[in-house]
């Protein structure tokens, strides 16, 4: 049974905890900016291959050539979605594009981002598991490794995304015990904007409204006019961007058309059993595949390496399904390889497989003591931890797409530890009452 809301809003009290809470986690992420060296190095070059994809976009968007591509191209893309880059554009509008002063703004927003995502956690937690669990859990955000190094690291959407998908539970917690059209019509425009950030997120939105429907149905509350108005506020959301594809690209482009470069990047049979993925060959990286995409275009690009790593798969069917057991391995542990040649790509590789591996351990225990008490909230969480990253196994990982799904791993950790001190002390005081009567018996 999940736990209920011990107050209705926030108290002033916990308002204030929570701002400086937030601010705690801000001092750290800022701190660790300045000894970013990739953001002195490829995100500052403007003309070189290397600057990022976000910043590309960004750039041609300014230069008039509206959602241009993510490489070194001026040809229209739909390689990514268009939130961050927007974001990227009013950063380099004001600040210039790719300089100093733009990149450090950036770096900022994305630790603010991640920082704030301390309240959403706090609410979350405190409605499945309790007030206590909730304050762990934000207070553990505000320390935690991966959100520190992240944040301060990794120009991308990831800390958007985190952040919104804590709110979309966080709303559907509501959303599951009532029937309110404006509560369903508020998260599909958020479902929406989610999105256009990271159409992976999609699946996970699909499973949450298909969970909050069988819940109220199973109370017997109205369940499918709400269902079809958060699912109508998804498309309004969405659809201008996919008419903009198809008056693009004349022909209909979901969100993305770059699935057949990403599952060519895991499956090309170039890339040897150190690599998670040949990106050494993606064409920021690549000369001779940059110029195959600009002379074949976006489109016949990605068709051609969809196809190829298609003709990889049908080759090599078992070692496809090695390789994807071993993404899954490396998804959830950071293990990939204890070869030397592997481990001195990265000197972090090696110490951060236990922590990752210990996250991953610790949220399953959280998701075993959820299911004894409130099963609900085991199979909303589980189902989450379980959608997000499939097509990653499939296609192929990196580091930081894990890193939507932290701070569900990190509350259901704060779950297990906590669930297991009270049993432990509930042990101890059975343990205690033999003990207590005997001594009254001698005396």
């Amino acid at each position: 049974m999940t736990v209920p809301d011990s107050r209705g809003p926030q108290s002033v009290r916990t308002r204030r905890v929570l701002a400086v809470i937030v601010l705690v986690a801000l001092a750290p992420r800022l701190a660790v900016v300045p000894f970013n060296s990739f953001l002195f190095e490829d995100l500052l070059d403007a003309n070189h291959i290397h600057a990022w994809e976000p910043g590309n976009m960004a750039r041609n968007l300014l230069a008039g050539h509206g959602f241009g591509s993510t490489l070194d191209s001026t040809q229209p893309s739909a390689m990514m979605t268009p939130v961050y880059p927007l974001i990227v554009a009013g950063f380099f509008y004001v600040f210039g594009v790719h300089t100093v002063a733009s990149i450090t703004a950036i770096h900022v927003f994305d630790c603010l981002i991640n920082s704030l995502a301390c309240i959403p956690i706090f609410l979350i937690a405190r409605r499945s598991f309790g007030e206590r669990v909730a304050w762990w859990a934000a207070w553990g955000w505000a320390f935690f490794p991966y959100g520190i190094y992240f944040a301060a690291a990794w120009a991308w959407s990831t800390h958007l995304l985190l952040l919104c998908l804590c709110w979309l539970i966080y709303l559907v917690q509501d959303m599951e015990r009532f029937s309110r059209l404006w509560l369903w019509a508020c998260f599909g425009l958020l479902a929406g904007f989610t999105g256009l950030t990271e159409p992976s997120a999609l699946v996970v939105v699909a499973f949450l409204m298909a969970l909050a429907c069988w819940r109220l149905a199973r109370d017997r509350k109205r369940w499918l006019l709400p269902g079809v108005v958060a699912s109508l506020t998804i498309a309004a959301a969405i659809c201008p961007w996919m008419i903009r594809n198809a008056l693009v690209f004349h022909c209909f482009i979901p969100m993305r058309d770059n699935m057949g470069l990403e599952l060519w990047m895991g499956n090309n049979g170039v890339s040897h059993s150190l690599d998670q993925t040949s990106d050494d060959r993606h064409p920021l990286h690549d000369m001779a595949e940059l110029a195959d995409y600009n002379r074949m275009g976006e489109l016949a690009y990605n068709d051609h390496k969809l196809q190829q790593a298609k003709a990889f798969i049908r080759a090599y069917p078992l070692l496809y399904i090695r390789k994807c057991m071993r993404r899954a391995v490396y998804v959830w542990t950071g293990f990939w390889s204890f070869h030397p040649a592997y481990l001195a790509q990265d000197p972090t590789e090696l110490p951060n497989i236990p922590f990752a591996t210990g996250l991953s351990l610790l949220a399953l225990g959280g998701l075993f003591a959820a299911w004894r008490k409130a099963p609900f909230e085991a199979i909303r969480y589980g189902g989450v931890l379980f959608l997000f990253p499939i097509m990653y196994y499939f296609t192929h990982p990196e580091p930081y797409h894990l890193r939507p799904l932290d701070p569900l791993l990190l509350i259901l950790g704060c779950h297990a530890i906590l669930a297991w001190c009270e049993r432990a002390k509930a042990r101890a005081a059975l343990l205690a009452i033999p003990e207590a009567a005997s001594s009254l018996l001698v005396e």
